[in-house]
């Protein structure tokens, strides 16, 4: 499939309202190219497994926006075929628009045409195997190496939606998992997205999980994980809801039913949920939580101290944090 490049030149002020006012004509999936450094919420809310290495800002962005080319040389846009002058055409005159109350830079377009690629897979070839101690996490379109054969091997395909279980907040997740999982094991997994954590339990010897996860990305990306694994279909539940405010996921999850609960989430969210799961775990039971970037380990640890549990370790991996605490 080819596609038409859009690409304007623009400051980072007018990024928004200039893909909004784009989006309105048709033009969506802006892909943003600046320097604005991220800030640590931003690094968090990301979760990404490798941060960007930026120049310093200088108020320049760049605005790409894709559009289908057909093989009689056709644009497709909101399903209608166009032409690259047209949607230039329309493109000048919003900017134009534009400038009468924004300051939107030099405002230049240029065109290319991409090569032919594959959207949905393109992202595969930044996700290759790699190891969190004695454990081998691999995807599925990589070969297990000779060496490898007596390691844990995990068969993760994190799909789009997911991250690769490359992040550190993950690997702190896996080590904390690792201490305490035991062959009787009820697990609740918070936050499931690719279920790597609940799989890498399952491996361990946990003897059920239960992912909940507000994205429905989440079965069909379990699901596959899970045959990936041999993971027999019954000891790995899913549901979609927010187990924080949503009674009916919390009955399906059931009350003082876990031995451990891991949720690898953002710190905002950790807060309100450490209270609510309390409900679900058992009088012992291990509450492992990650996603904290260092500037809210604080805030963590008093939410969990302040729900009643006994914070039992603070791990660091770069610049995240996971706390891990017990119901008493």
């Amino acid at each position: 499939m080819k596609w038409k490049k859009f690409r304007i030149k623009t400051t980072t002020e007018a990024e928004d309202i200039i893909i909004s006012t784009l989006y309105d004509i048709g033009l969506e999936g802006a892909q943003i190219e600046d320097n604005v450094p991220l800030t640590a919420m931003e690094k968090e809310q990301m979760f990404v497994d490798i941060l960007p290495q930026m120049q310093e800002d200088d108020g320049t962005a760049y605005l790409s926006f894709f559009v289908e080319e057909t093989e009689d040389g056709a644009l497709l846009k909101d399903g209608e075929k166009t032409d690259e002058e047209a949607i230039l055409s329309q493109v000048k005159a919003e900017l134009d628009s534009l400038r009468d109350f924004l300051e939107i830079g030099e405002g230049s377009i240029t065109v290319d045409e991409t090569e032919d690629i594959d959207w949905i897979n393109n992202w595969k070839q930044y996700f290759k195997q790699f190891y969190v101690d004695d454990i081998l996490i691999i995807p599925s379109w990589e070969e297990v190496k000779e060496e490898d054969q007596g390691r844990m091997i995990i068969h993760i395909d994190p799909g789009t939606a997911f991250g690769t279980g490359m992040h550190e907040t993950t690997q702190l997740c896996i080590r904390q998992l690792k201490k305490y999982v035991k062959e009787d094991t009820e697990l609740l997994d918070v936050g499931t997205g690719s279920g790597i954590l609940s799989i890498v339990a399952l491996k361990l010897g946990a003897k059920h999980a239960v992912g909940t996860d507000l994205d429905r990305c989440a079965v069909p990306a379990v699901e596959e994980n899970k045959e990936a694994n041999q993971i027999p279909t019954e000891k790995f539940d899913m549901m979609i809801g927010n187990i924080i405010d949503d009674p009916a996921i919390q009955d399906a999850v059931g009350y003082e039913k876990y031995d451990l609960v891991v949720a690898n989430i953002l710190a905002d969210v950790l807060v309100p949920l450490t209270p609510v799961i309390l409900n679900q775990m058992k009088k012992g039971g291990i509450y492992i939580t990650s996603g904290i970037i260092e500037d809210k380990e604080e805030t963590v640890v008093n939410a969990v101290k302040e729900a009643g549990l006994e914070v039992l370790e603070v791990t660091h991996q770069g610049e995240w944090v996971s706390v891990t605490a017990r119901k008493n």
